[in-house]
């Protein structure tokens, strides 16, 4: 038994998550974990919403309430929502919680202690109005680039330039919207980056099990040179910035960066688990406490790659210290909408909460993962989402187990038959499912997703081609004991395509197994025992319509709700 470290990107607190973000990080972690624990390997599965930044801030500044009501709100909120597509995170935790604030303040202290940090002096923009210096979002302005009004002090929204606050022509204050603003003279805390160019480099060199989009995305940042960069902020609403466990002078209006204390969110969210499961976190992290055996696995969407192959590591190799570093990342590329980004404000995309109003869970899961983006970015469109979900879920898996089941319970009364030894169709079968199981096992080890999907697929399409050639519903007339076997034949196949169906539907799955008598979760299914997965004699109930299929009505409403199309 092996053990696996599992994280998935963080989501940030603002707001409910649109399908891309699921289908980027969370979901493929989850169907991984799923499979790794089917297979007998213990798994850690850790999670947690990202809760601090200029983003948070300001959402609660809108509506009235405190940074900590509003992440209290949201967390509960996204937890819910994974609970809906069915996401097993053995702890879904905050890093606005105190074990991540507490690692946070460690490791910037131990980099310190190795010359890593480095207080500098800087202009930024101060508020004569509010008081105070403004972070990079908390300004707007005209941009230099396209003339834009209402850029932001990071980003032009309109030509998609990345900024300064500087550049900004006629800043003024997000806060209160004063252009009584001016430079100053602030101090920062940088991370000195460039001082690990080389080492960061031999890592990434030693690295294994990164796709090339990963890969690509490290190197780039590394050919073009690690900078140093601020891992403060001015900012109320954060880790609060500390020097040999006291506040720093200087710093009582500052907290870390955000994208310095989310990844050490990881770590804390594990603290979390082992405080509220009783669990020892270090053996997880510390490889000086059993955490060298561990295969750490890390998903997420290209845009937080950089932050994960370069700066985090820079925090976890810098601090001298034996934490565990990633062994296998597996970055996506974004789902878009018709080929365009998701949006809240242009009514474009579908968000989880409201993903969960249409369906359940496994009709997006089947979908986001058959369609995952690991070549390119994929374009959801409706038609395409129809089409898929009738095809896969309704035709092949759902009328398959639902003819034999039906057939088993009208037939053979209700029970699995027990007549019958298998033929030379039942032979070849066997060995090509064998071959099948063991290239779904393949993709799924080198976490190819959308190939392990298809191959899945095309495990319940052999199943469908048997049942028409063994048809029992002809040898019932003349071979009663042949029409027996094929039905338990049959009733084994739902037992395996349950299985095979687990780590990407996993309520589904478990109806199929339900309507078999088949408790617990499934084990991935082994050559020696694909006919005797299900019991001789043992009684059978057919369950409810797995799937119902999309019609074109269905179709029409959604996009008229949702835009597309």
């Amino acid at each position: 038994m092996a053990r696996y470290l599992i994280t998935s990107a963080l989501p940030y607190i603002n707001g409910v998550k649109h399908l891309g973000n699921l289908a980027g990080s969370m979901l493929p972690a989850d169907v991984h974990a799923r499979f790794r624990r089917m297979q007998g390997h213990e798994v850690l599965f850790i999670c947690a919403t990202d809760e601090h930044g200029t983003p948070a801030e300001l959402a609660a500044a809108e509506l009235g309430v405190s940074p900590r009501a509003y992440c209290d709100q949201f967390h509960d909120i996204q937890r819910k929502a994974g609970e809906g597509f069915g996401l097993s995170f053995d702890w879904f935790g905050r890093t606005s919680n105190p074990p991540n604030h507490r690692l946070t303040q460690h490791l910037a202290e131990a980099l310190e202690g190795n010359r890593l940090l480095e207080e500098r002096t800087t202009r930024q923009v101060y508020s004569n109005a509010d008081k105070r210096f403004l972070p990079d979002r908390y300004v707007e302005g005209t941009c230099p680039f396209c003339f834009y009004e209402n850029a932001r002090g990071d980003q032009c929204d309109n030509c998609g330039a990345l900024l300064d606050p500087v550049q900004l022509k006629n800043p003024r204050s997000k806060i209160s919207g004063s252009s009584d603003v001016e430079l100053r003279d602030t101090a920062h805390l940088f991370l000195l980056q460039s001082k690990m160019q080389e080492q960061i480099r031999a890592w990434v060199d030693r690295a294994e099990g990164w796709p090339s989009l990963a890969r690509s995305i490290a190197y780039k940042w590394l050919d073009e040179g690690l900078i140093d960069r601020s891992i403060t902020r001015d900012l109320a609403w954060g880790v609060k910035v500390t020097k040999d466990g006291a506040p720093r002078q200087g710093f009582d209006d500052k907290v870390f960066y955000v994208w310095f204390d989310a990844p050490i969110g990881y770590i804390g969210a594990t603290v979390e688990w082992a405080e509220g499961k009783g669990g020892n976190w270090e053996r997880w992290w510390r490889t000086d406490k059993g955490a060298a055996d561990v295969t750490y696995v890390q998903f997420m969407g290209k845009d937080n790659v950089a932050f994960h192959t370069v700066s985090f590591p820079v925090t976890i190799i810098g601090s001298g210290e034996p934490w565990k570093l990633v062994d296998r990342l597996k970055a996506f590329n974004w789902v878009t909408w018709y080929g365009d980004k998701f949006s809240t404000s242009q009514r474009r995309g579908v968000f989880m909460d409201q993903a969960l109003e249409l369906l359940p869970g496994d009709y997006w899961r089947w979908y986001l993962m058959a369609n995952a983006p690991e070549s390119s970015d994929a374009a959801f469109t409706w038609e395409q989402f129809k089409d898929t979900i009738n095809a896969d879920l309704a035709n092949v898996l759902g009328n398959f187990v639902n003819r034999i089941m039906k057939f088993a319970e009208t037939k053979m009364g209700g029970v699995v038959p027990m007549e019958g030894e298998p033929g030379p169709l039942e032979n070849e079968l066997y060995e090509d499912l064998e071959e099948r199981l063991a290239r779904i096992s393949d993709f799924h080890d080198q976490m190819e997703f959308r190939k392990a999907a298809a191959e899945t697929r095309s495990l319940w399409v052999r199943g469908n081609e048997y049942l028409q050639l063994a048809a029992p519903w002809t040898a019932l007339k003349t071979d009663p004991v042949r029409a027996a076997m094929v039905v338990r034949t049959g009733l084994n196949l739902c037992a395996l395509f349950a299985a095979t169906a687990f780590p990407f539907i996993p309520e589904s799955a478990q109806a199929i197994r339900d309507g078999l008598g088949l408790k617990g979760d499934p084990a991935w299914p082994l050559g020696a025992k694909l006919f005797e997965l299900v019991s001789p004699g043992a009684p059978i109930a057919v369950p409810p319509v797995l799937f119902r299929k999309i019609e074109d009505a269905d179709v029409a409403a959604w996009s008229e709700r949702f835009g597309g199309g």
